[in-house]
């Protein structure tokens, strides 16, 4: 079907009009179009007489070009607006031509399928192509080959889909289903919020033509995201959620008893649908749990994805895909949306290209373009990846399927992402309590006298003889019947809770936190046998020196059994978890050397920069390692590994700040999903987060990972928070959380100065024996200590060093590992071994507003019968100051303050 491209003359006139008196009073497109065909009134017309054969056809050659470059500018996509009829760099002049060449003949070798033709045939077949319900943007891409293979596809078809009847059929019933859907809702409950698809209903026979199509090319699993507008539609008519669930939600007719978790609002909640495509088979389809913040969820989709990809072995690529459904003023405003675009060539989070597609509903909540972008569609932030940009007529269905089919086509030829703007309008409010009228009465007195595009279409198909109006009419009877069944059957009743379905790989897994030790211990000869593996190099690689130094050092530290420092015990760690079949992916800035150049996963051949992998090299099985450098993000990054971590349960999945300050950059990350995605959605992740931390004098940011903002969301055992003190409580750490049979994610104050401080080593015997400690109890045992100092992290090695300078046993340092879930018995017994302490006092490094104090102190103090006293620095807004000196006597303060002051100090160390 063609929709007819209205040309009103008046209209056109009429806004010209208003143009010349003042630009701003009319619309982004009509100033662009305007302002173009002022600049082309300016430029002298070239001669217009006979022009020789070559001549003409090197015109005809640019026109040909210029009109795949700026076809898009003629093209009629949007359904509120007049379609635009010349543009004065299209216009004959402009390549000095004119109509007296129209009968001319000229060669044609631009276009592959015919290689002669008439400027006038040229003409037809241009504005056919990319200048009718679809305007595609392609040749800012800059692989001919891939140019190539775009014309090949649409200037033969001229953009139009050969459809038969059945299909045509198919697309009416897919309007049908997704009209119906929303109008029932909307009559049966009135002004409750649904975020409806009204106005894009063309979405739906696009994604149930998608997903044919890529079962057809072999693909068995959509990972989907999508905001709410259309959500709920998408769930029931695509993937296949019974319409009863979804009134049980509206009717919110629960038991209360069997409620689980939080929960959250029906049009954030994700789906697993399995959907039976008849012929071309069964796809998979999860629906990704995304919160209100829109695109937040485009890089956990490409986490899931990559994921699930990787799990499905060689051919994951094609049998996994991830589609992206977006918002036009979230696709241009978000940040987080570009840094994923960014990542979909890159090695450690490509996916093989994503689909995104568009519900371009010319406005966001009340914002028109002109006030939410800079550009002239919102889809340009996608240009930076060199891939297809499809602009299409959101009421031409046909159009719409075509497009789609032809973006799978090319994802699965090209690995790419593919980006369809479906150009259409939002008939309602943002959401059904929203007055747009207050705003748009103009855009939305046009809305108003658009009929459903189920009508148009039907209307067009009973006009050609595909179906009559009595089908159409059982069409719409059955849809309405089956709603109204399932309503009958929900409404006034008590609905049991419903079940989440996830992936199977998550069964064996459980999110009840148990404080019971886990098994992390590993013979001494094992660790000394991977040790020898994973610090020796192949003999034709040549490291540069300090490299091949350090791993000598680091190996003669396990055959020796002591100094085992940080980033050995990580290694040994990680071997062991490879070698009993636990996949780990390691990604952040710099984390394949690290940051403060102490991990060194990948090594590098000073002479030929061959990169070598010591965990991919281990003796016998194991498990893949993988560690990438990430993008210079946050946000996308830490988005990406929550999403591969919430679809791998079997595997340790870390993410390294560069410094912990970093995660300011991706909070929201935490607070949408990593905190609080158990609660609200039921999904467990074992996600880790290696946040170094630590008051090293280095100004404010890179002072503090703010633990305090963590502690605050911490309930429910949602997860876990840890700050430790030696390699070998972080060996049994990283096992705990890779071999515990619950999944938390895991939140860690990692270290700095700590990496090589002299003190801060562990013994082979303290790695393999294990497990790891909630609580450490002062090794020295001072049981006649009069002082009990509670702390965690570094500073313990600096009260230790003031207790050893003052030789005392009268005060002693009890490290508390892990902040949450709390180890209240775990203290509690270590404490009630103190008896003759008449003080205890919570040391912390940062200001009294910030760190664990607040958090900690109404805990311990049940714990104790006499107050609990602070040692830190005082409350500040700033986590550190950024003077070295003051810096230094704040840090000396705060030693003299909780173990006693150094004799013979001067009175600023007092």
């Amino acid at each position: 079907m063609q929709i007819p491209e209205a040309l009103n003359l008046d209209y056109i006139d009429e806004q010209y009009a208003r143009y010349r008196k003042d630009p701003r009073s009319v619309g982004r497109e009509w100033r662009l179009f305007f302002h173009g065909f002022d600049i082309g009134r300016e430029q002298p017309a070239s001669a217009a007489g006979p022009a020789a054969a070559g001549d003409l056809a090197a015109r005809v050659a640019e026109l040909i070009h210029r009109y795949r470059d700026l076809g898009h500018l003629l093209a009629c996509m949007d359904p509120l607006s007049a379609c635009p009829t010349e543009h004065p760099l299209l216009a004959l002049e402009a390549f000095g031509l004119s109509d007296d060449h129209l009968e001319q003949e000229v060669e044609t070798p631009q276009l592959t399928f015919t290689e002669r033709a008439t400027l006038k045939e040229v003409l037809r077949i241009l504005k056919e192509t990319y200048c009718r319900s679809v305007g595609v943007e392609y040749m800012h891409l800059q692989d001919p080959d891939e140019r190539r293979w775009l014309q090949e596809r649409m200037e033969p078809s001229r953009n139009r889909p050969d459809l038969d009847p059945d299909q045509r059929k198919r697309i009416l019933e897919m309007l049908v289903r997704a009209a119906l859907f929303e109008q029932f809702f909307n009559k049966r409950y009135v002004a409750v919020t649904r975020f409806s698809l009204e106005g894009g209903d063309g979405v739906i026979p696009m994604l149930d033509a998608l997903l044919r199509r890529l079962a057809r090319q072999g693909a068995r699993e959509v990972i989907l995201g999508m905001a709410h507008r259309g959500r709920l539609n998408v769930q029931t008519n695509i993937l296949g959620r019974p319409v009863a669930e979804l009134l049980a939600e509206f009717e919110n007719c629960y038991d209360s008893s069997q409620v689980v978790g939080a929960g959250d609002v029906k049009y954030h909640k994700g789906y697993l649908g399995e959907i039976d495509l008849g012929q071309e088979g069964r796809v998979e389809a999860l629906l990704v749990n995304n919160p209100s913040h829109l695109e937040a969820v485009s890089p956990v989709v490409e986490g899931v994805a990559r994921a699930r990809q990787e799990m499905a072995g060689e051919a994951g690529r094609g049998r996994v895909v991830p589609l992206l459904l977006h918002g036009d003023a979230a696709f241009a405003g978000q940040g987080v949306l570009a840094e994923t675009l960014n990542m979909s060539q890159l090695k450690g989070y490509g996916t093989g290209g994503t689909l995104h597609v568009v519900i371009n509903n010319q406005i966001g909540y009340t914002t028109l373009p002109d006030d939410a972008r800079s550009t002239r569609y919102s889809t340009d932030v996608a240009k930076m990846l060199m891939v297809p940009i499809f602009h299409v007529h959101g009421e031409n269905p046909e159009a719409l399927v075509h497009v789609i089919g032809l973006a799978a086509d090319y994802r699965a030829a090209f690995g790419k992402d593919v980006v369809v703007d479906v150009v259409c309008f939002r008939r309602f409010g943002h959401n059904e309590g929203d007055e747009p009228y207050f705003t748009q009465p103009g855009m939305y007195d046009r809305i108003r006298q658009r009929p459903s595009l189920h009508k148009l279409y039907a209307e067009a198909l009973i006009e050609e003889g595909v179906i009559t109006a009595k089908e159409t009419a059982r069409m719409e009877k059955a849809v309405t019947d089956a709603m109204e069944q399932a309503y009958a059957e929900v409404h006034g009743t008590t609905c049991p809770f419903p079940e989440t379905p996830f992936y199977k790989e998550w069964e064996p897994f459980s999110g009840r936190y148990s404080s019971d030790p886990v098994d992390t211990a590993v013979d001494p000869e094992r660790l000394r046998q991977l040790a020898r593996t994973v610090n020796t190099l192949p003999d034709d690689f040549t490291p540069h020196d300090k490299i091949g130094q350090l791993l000598r050092r680091r190996l003669e530290a396990v055959e020796k059994g002591e100094g085992i420092d940080w980033a050995n015990a990580e290694a040994l760690a990680f071997a062991t978890l490879l070698a009993e079949g636990t996949p780990i992916r390691l990604s952040g800035q710099d984390s394949a050397r690290g940051t403060f150049s102490q991990r060194h996963a990948v090594v590098v051949d000073r002479k030929n920069e061959r990169r070598h992998v010591p965990l991919q090299h281990l003796d016998g099985p194991a498990a893949p390692f993988r560690v990438y450098d990430s993008p210079l993000s946050e946000a996308s990054v830490l988005g990406f590994e929550y999403g591969y971590a919430l679809a791998q349960p079997r595997g340790l999945t870390l993410w390294e700040a560069q410094f912990g300050d970093f995660i300011n950059n991706a909070q929201a990350v935490v607070d949408l999903f990593i905190a609080s995605g158990e609660a609200k959605w039921e999904r467990l992740c074992g996600l880790g987060l290696l946040l170094p931390h630590g008051w090293e004098g280095l100004g404010p940011e890179h002072s503090s990972a703010r633990l305090e903002r963590f502690l605050q969301l911490c309930a429910g055992a949602n997860m876990l928070v840890c700050d430790v003190t030696t390699p070998a409580q972080y060996f049994h750490l990283l096992r705990r959380q890779a071999k515990a049979a619950y999944r938390k994610p895991l939140v860690l104050m990692t270290p700095k100065s700590l990496l090589r401080h002299p003190k801060a080593v562990s013994s082979l015997t303290d790695i393999a024996e294990g497990p790891f400690q909630t609580v450490l109890d002062d090794p020295a045992q001072p049981t006649k200590a009069r002082k009990v100092l509670l702390c965690s992290g570094k500073i313990y090695y600096q009260l230790l060093q003031r207790r050893e300078a003052l030789e005392t046993d009268n005060v002693a340092i009890v490290r508390l590992e892990q902040y949450y879930p709390f180890p209240t018995e775990q203290l509690k017994t270590i404490l009630s071994g103190y008896t003759r302490a008449k003080e205890v006092t919570w040391v912390q490094e940062a200001p009294e507003n910030m760190g664990g104090w607040w958090f900690v102190r109404p805990l311990i103090q049940a714990l104790i019968d006499h107050p609990l006293t602070y040692v830190g620095r005082k409350p500040a807004s700033s986590p550190a100051t950024g003077f070295p000196n003051i810096y230094k006597a704040e840090q000396e303060r705060i030693i003299d303050e909780a173990v006693g002051a150094l004799k013979g100090k001067g009175e600023a160390g007092k």
